[in-house]
């Protein structure tokens, strides 16, 4: 028997005809899976969990079906109270599937503490400004006293302790500063 004739045979259209009923039958018992697995069109919405405590968020997500994961603590947030929720991804109000994991960032307890410098003393008040703003600190009160070097920084202080090389304070911290008037002592 030839390939031609073969082809043209009623075994053939037979064959062929069931092959294509057994793909139409297997598609269609596929997407009928699918959709029943994958909860097709079933959203849950993400709530609002912005400016929540912790316990609120996680108990919000529950409610929804929806599972929190806790990302790193961001930069202190003055705006929000110690340890809510200062974001979340995906965004409030977006639809997902349930179980779906929320991110989330926490805002720490307070800034983060940053070491003093070396090198400070004995340096321009001019070099040593940009420097500490650079870290965060804020420069208060300023003290001039009889030294030779004028605006030359002798000492730093934090609500009158003084600062050494190495010594942690938080972010937005106010320094003092003593410096020289240019007068011999």
């Amino acid at each position: 028997m030839s390939l031609i004739k073969f082809l043209t045979s009623k075994t053939f259209f037979k064959q062929l005809l069931l092959a294509i009923v057994a793909v139409v039958v297997l598609c269609f018992l596929i997407l009928k899976w699918l959709s029943v697995t994958t909860n097709h069109g079933d959203f849950e919405t993400v709530p609002e969990l912005t400016g929540k405590s912790i316990s609120v968020a996680e108990i919000e997500l529950e409610d929804n079906n929806l599972v929190m994961k806790i990302q790193d603590s961001a930069n202190y947030n003055p705006d929000y109270p110690k340890f809510s929720v200062i974001e979340q991804d995906p965004k409030a109000g977006t639809q997902v599937k349930e179980n779906r994991k929320i991110y989330i960032t926490l805002n720490p307890s307070g800034y983060r503490k940053m070491n003093i410098p070396d090198g400070l003393i004995d340096q321009t008040f001019r070099q040593v400004k940009p420097n500490l703003e650079a870290l965060g600190f804020k420069i208060g009160k300023i003290t001039y006293v009889d030294n030779i070097g004028k605006d030359m920084v002798l000492k730093l202080s934090h609500k009158g302790q003084t600062l050494k090389a190495g010594d942690k304070l938080a972010r937005t911290s106010v320094v003092d500063l003593v410096l020289g008037n240019g007068n011999r002592p």
